[in-house]
């Protein structure tokens, strides 16, 4: 898939499961929900730090540096010390395999 970075299959990304990959300098982190796929710039806009491996608690996934929380579906804060929302990014699932990419 042109311009896509391949995430892995079903079976290497679980329900409850994330895992980063890279498009160009970009670090994307692409979580499971319940069988739902999810994609974000693994990157704190509070204060630029990781936030995959942050605690997720249904769709929020929080900052393990000053507890900013994000929506994995929007982006969106929904608890500070962040105020701007993280990007989301487009997953798509072709012949068994999970991509994403950075359309920005």
């Amino acid at each position: 898939m042109n311009g896509w970075v391949r995430v892995g299959t079903r079976g290497e990304l679980l329900p409850g499961e994330f895992r980063v990959v890279w498009d160009g300098d970009t670090a994307i982190a692409v979580y499971n929900i319940d069988g739902d796929l999810y994609a974000i710039e693994d990157v704190c806009t509070h204060d630029g730090g990781e936030l995959a491996g942050g605690p997720v608690e249904g769709f929020e996934v929080e900052c393990v540096r000053h507890g900013a929380r994000f929506d994995l579906r929007t982006g969106a804060v929904t608890c500070p010390p962040a105020y701007e929302p993280v990007t989301t990014f487009p997953v798509r699932e072709a012949d068994g395999l999970i991509w994403t990419r950075d359309d920005r």
